[in-house]
């Protein structure tokens, strides 16, 4: 077995660490959590969370086994590895407050056996198509009665006040909380707030409030504040109070701009039928494990996909209205498909300490099959990206993949280039193919007959 090594973002917590072995997860547990551990075990809790999939799966493993570098550990336990990491600012706001209604939820039920959470960060939730899964297992201790949520400001600036942003002011969370990892600070989002949006209870006691005291402290360079102790019915009512709150959050502007496309694209009927059964039979040729559909738009194709017998979809997009109805989709379909918010002229990097704490999106996994529908364009005129740079990016994702082209005498391309000077000599079918050629083998086209369009399989060797 490879000498695991420990990840990069596991840092902060200094009673236990998760490392890496190839395909192995596994997670040391120091004499400092020992014991909130052992009771969590012993008590069967953590079985039973799993059993209700609610945190993922572990299991101990003898450490003499496991070269590991932490040698202080006390038990060492085995995760699965989970498919594809995604991270807060990747969400879309549906997924979002997904995970805070069941980070909230998990603390309740935990509450009634006499366990809570540690801490309330965000990262600590993972999706496994759109339904969330607790990932740390050290963030369960035993409740102490009387204690107050030491997690409620981070509650509230990574999952309350980037949900916040968008339902009352209209503005996704997603680049701001890429830019500050810790996400969205109280203050500033009271500063955003129109005057009438802070009179309410809930926004004095989970936003303005909460700011207030923050600024005064740092006034006074002290963070020192009174708290009385904090009963367990009190404890549980300030939880299900803000379930409440979050769960009738709605974002401000819901109508974006493609997120109508599957219903207003240049395809007939006949054509759009056709073009799904090219890929369907595509897929099922593929066989995959994880298809990356690179705008993946409101998920059609996506589940498409999985109809067609791929395994899982991690769903890519830029229109926050399409990525909710993606979600909404998966949800309702029950589908293994993963919608995440992606610019594709400026994906998620690496970054954090040392620029390793959050991995970037190639670092952290692959697809076997790429799907681009109606993409590339995006890219070659939307964002001026040279299109043999575009097709050459987007090939290395996959060893096989299915691209479509879109001509320049499109609607929807010369729309985009309605307010701006046609600058893209060098866009054309001729020039794509040969980008695609000099990356992979072309395997199979199709036109669409009524637009031009035009569907192409490759495959790389490696």
């Amino acid at each position: 077995m490879t000498s695991p090594k420990a990840d990069p973002g596991s840092f902060r917590d200094p009673s236990g660490r998760v490392h890496r072995a190839g395909d192995r997860i596994f997670r040391t547990i120091g004499a400092k959590a020992a014991t909130d551990y052992e009771a969590a075990r012993d008590s069967g809790v953590l079985r039973k969370y799993v059993d209700r999939n609610f945190l993922i799966d572990s299991w101990e493993i003898e450490a003499v086994g496991v070269d590991l570098a932490d040698q202080s550990a006390t038990h060492v336990v085995e995760h699965p590895k989970i498919p594809f990491v995604s991270y807060p600012y990747e969400w879309p706001f549906a997924l979002l407050k997904e995970a805070a209604l069941f980070h909230l939820d998990f603390q309740c039920e935990l509450l009634d056996d006499g366990f809570v959470l540690a801490d309330a960060s965000a990262y600590n939730v993972q999706f496994d198509g759109a339904r969330p899964l607790f990932i740390d297992l050290l963030s369960i201790k035993r409740y102490r009665e009387g204690e107050y949520w030491l997690a409620h400001n981070q509650f509230c600036e990574q999952f309350l006040n980037p949900l916040l942003l968008r339902s009352c002011i209209g503005v996704p969370h997603n680049d701001w909380f890429r830019g500050r990892l810790e996400g969205i600070p109280s203050g500033a989002l009271s500063q955003m707030l129109p005057a009438y949006r802070k009179l309410s209870f809930r926004m004095i006691s989970h936003v303005v409030g909460p700011a207030r005291l923050q600024a005064r402290s740092e006034r006074r360079h002290t963070a020192s504040i009174v708290r009385r102790p904090l009963p367990r019915n009190a404890y549980r009512a300030l939880l299900r109070h803000l379930r409440r709150w979050i769960s009738s959050l709605q974002p401000a502007r819901s109508d974006t701009q493609w997120q109508d496309y599957g219903q207003f694209h240049s395809y007939s009927q006949s054509e759009e039928q056709a073009k799904m059964e090219f890929v369907s039979q595509f897929v099922a040729d593929a066989a995959p494990d994880v298809v990356w559909d690179m705008g993946c738009n409101t998920g059609a194709y996506s589940e498409l996909a999985l109809r067609a017998g791929a395994g899982k979809v991690i769903g890519f997009d830029y229109d926050h209205g399409a990525l909710d109805r993606a979600v909404s989709r998966a949800k309702r379909e029950k589908l293994d498909l993963l919608p995440l918010y992606f610019d594709a002229a400026n994906p998620s990097p690496d970054q954090g300490w040392a620029q390793r704490e959050r991995m970037g999106l190639t670092d952290r996994s692959n697809a076997d099959t790429l799907i681009a529908l109606a993409f590339i364009h995006h890219l070659a005129i939307g964002r001026n990206i040279p299109l043999d740079d575009a097709v050459d990016w987007l090939t290395g994702f996959a060893k096989r993949g299915l691209i479509e082209f879109v001509q320049k005498d499109d609607p929807t391309v010369q729309d985009m280039l309605a307010l701006r000077e046609d600058i893209f000599d060098q866009y054309d079918e001729r020039a794509f193919l040969q980008a695609l050629e000099s990356s992979a083998r072309v395997i199979a086209t199709r036109r669409n007959p009524d637009n031009g369009r035009l569907l192409a399989v490759y495959e790389r060797d490696h």
